[in-house]
This record gives structure tokens, C-alpha cells and sequence, in this order.
């Protein structure tokens, strides 16, 4: 068992400090992440060593389009979340018992990690991305891997909603390179029903990620009649532009059913109403989860050109040495030949 780190004992339980939730968590019991336990005035981190699922992808599909446009990048995940969002799509790995997981499962070093990702090397990949789940709750074993990640030259790459506490952001973004998080929606009241949650610590990680070295970009996943409004987008725009800042990539995501949301996908034309709002706020702005042409390719800001085309193939001649072929205007982000 691997004792976790961020918390304090109070009473007679303990209270979880890694992330906003601040559970306090009676002896035997997990908190609502359903992977930290307290056993015997211990919190344990009981998903440390257990890998779900572990694939190599295109840094794209994190998604990422300004770190290393066209690579790959090895991708794990485990079990648990400390979000209850109605309509996660990983759900068989991120909500419910996992008990019976910790009984059985097996148990993988940091250092055996790393050793895996290494041997993906000729294939383009740049190194580790924590996803899938809900990698906050898995954070003890995501930051072992990624110190040896980084002494074994590889990037890492952490893919969350961030609902953290700042002490162990700031402690992770020591290790971690690029981050890619869900804002998902812009009102108290949805992150409430929707997500379980609050939406005043993912709006103070986004902006302690932005004003670090460290690359990020966001994705807003378009739930119809729910984060759909076109007047609070807007607000929620010139709050990302002021905030965050204009540089920052922002991916707006298509919603298809999943889990306990059964609401119709999300019609394409207010996928292309958000899009063409958020143009007016943001220098790079895609939309995913549909076949469509607008929202594909990276537009140089400067100049207009198509810089990085993104086919079954990525084409990013264009984007020489990281700037734009035709003005010469520097790309956000960072890994470009």
C-alpha cells in the first residue's frame, strides 16, 4: 500500500487536501474519488501501480494541436475520478466500486513505465500523457512516473478536468509539460448538477497554468441546453481572453450521449455559433468530435495562411520552425520542426 500525500487527520478520520471536495473520510471508508482510502488513520492512495488502459496516440488526440503537432505520445490511465459528470464517456473506468479492482489487479513501477514509453521511441512518441481517468487521483504515482520521465528525457502530459487543490498543482507543474483541461461549462449551477463539483477551482487552475511556462489548452465539451448559451459563452469568453489569455488553444467539443445523459448530440450549427464567437476572443480555436472542415486546420492569426492541416496525415510545412511560412508571426506552443 502506498500511503498518500495531502491530508491531515481530524477527529477521528482524515481529511483529504488534494483536491477541492476536502473529504473527510471516516476509517474504512474512500473518499468521492473512490480510490483514497483511509485505513487506520492512513489515507492510502489505493490506485497507485494499477494501470486500466495504456495505448500510444497522436498527441492530437489528447487533444493537443500546439505541442508537438503530428507526434505521438505514450498514453495510461487507471481508475476513479472526483468528478460525477452525468455524461462521462470513460465511465466504466472513472465512476463506481472499485474494490474489487484493488484486490486483483496488478501492480506497475514508475521506472517500468517509463521503460514502456522508451520502446515507442521509433514511433514518434515524445513521452507520457496521464488520461483516460481522472489523473488528479492518481496523482502520487502520475508525478513518481513523470520525475523519471524526465530524467529519461521524455515530456509529460496531463489531461484533466482540474479540480485541484493549488499546493499540488503547483508541485506537479514542476514535472509536467503540457496540460489539457476541461472547463466544462461556465455557470456554478452546472458544474453543481452536471459534474458534482464547483467551477471556481477550475477557473484558478486554468489561470495558474497560464501565467506558468508551461503550455496548455482547453477543452469546452457543448452540452445542449445546458452550457449552450450563447450570452454566457460570450461572458465566458472575455473572462478565458482577460484570464487565460488570447494564446491559449481552446477546442470546442462535440456531445454525443454517454452514461446517464441521453439528450440529443449537439447540432452542428451551435458548434460553428460558439466557434465564430470564440474567433472574436482567441488566436486559435478548433472544434472536434465532428467531421467538419472549419475548426480543423491551425490559421496563422498574423496572416491568415493555413499553417498545420490536419488530414488523416498532419501537414504542417506551413509552420516553419514555429512561424508562420508567410509573415514570419511565431505559433503558440512548442515542439514544431
Amino acid at each position: 500500500m502506498y500511503r498518500a500525500d495531502y491530508y491531515e487527520r481530524e477527529g477521528g478520520g482524515v481529511r483529504c487536501k488534494l483536491c477541492p471536495h476536502n473529504c473527510l473520510i471516516n476509517n474504512g471508508n474512500y473518499g468521492i474519488c473512490h480510490v483514497r482510502k483511509n485505513i487506520d488513520g492512513e489515507l492510502i492512495s489505493m490506485n497507485y501501480g494499477i494501470l486500466s488502459a495504456r495505448n500510444l496516440d497522436r498527441i492530437e488526440k489528447k487533444p493537443l494541436y500546439h505541442f508537438y503537432p503530428g507526434r505521438t505520445i505514450f498514453s495510461i490511465g487507471s481508475v476513479g475520478c472526483n468528478l460525477r459528470c452525468k455524461y462521462c464517456q470513460n465511465h466504466t473506468i472513472a465512476q463506481g466500486d472499485f474494490s474489487h479492482v484493488f484486490e486483483r489487479a496488478g501492480k506497475t513501477s514508475p521506472k517500468t513505465v517509463v521503460e514502456q514509453a522508451l520502446r515507442f521511441m521509433d514511433d514518434d512518441n515524445i513521452g507520457i500523457a496521464y488520461t483516460y481517468n481522472e489523473p488528479i487521483i492518481w496523482y502520487e504515482y502520475m508525478r513518481d512516473i513523470a520525475v523519471e520521465a524526465k530524467k529519461a528525457g521524455l515530456k509529460n502530459v496531463m489531461v484533466s478536468n482540474g479540480y485541484i487543490e493549488e499546493g499540488p498543482l503547483r508541485e506537479l507543474m514542476e514535472v509536467i509539460d503540457a496540460f489539457s483541461i476541461d472547463l466544462k461549462g461556465y455557470s456554478e449551477e452546472f458544474y453543481k448538477e452536471i459534474t458534482g463539483s464547483t467551477l471556481a477551482p477550475v477557473k484558478k487552475t486554468l489561470e495558474i497554468i497560464a501565467k506558468s511556462n508551461r503550455h496548455l489548452e482547453v477543452e469546452y465539451l457543448v452540452i445542449p441546453g445546458h452550457n449552450d448559451d450563447e450570452v454566457e459563452f460570450r461572458k465566458l469568453m472575455e473572462w478565458y481572453r482577460d484570464r487565460v489569455g488570447e494564446g491559449v488553444p481552446l477546442h470546442i467539443n462535440r456531445y454525443f450521449p454517454q452514461y446517464r445523459m441521453t439528450i440529443d448530440p449537439t447540432p452542428v450549427e451551435t458548434l460553428v455559433k460558439l466557434f465564430e464567437i470564440a474567433r472574436e476572443y482567441v488566436n486559435h480555436v478548433y472544434i472536434g468530435n465532428v467531421g467538419l472542415e472549419l475548426g480543423r486546420d491551425t490559421i496563422c492569426p498574423g496572416c491568415g495562411s493555413r499553417v498545420i492541416e490536419r488530414r488523416y496525415e498532419i501537414n504542417y510545412s506551413g509552420a516553419v520552425g514555429g512561424r508562420c511560412y508567410r509573415c514570419g508571426r511565431e505559433l503558440e506552443g512548442e515542439g514544431y520542426e
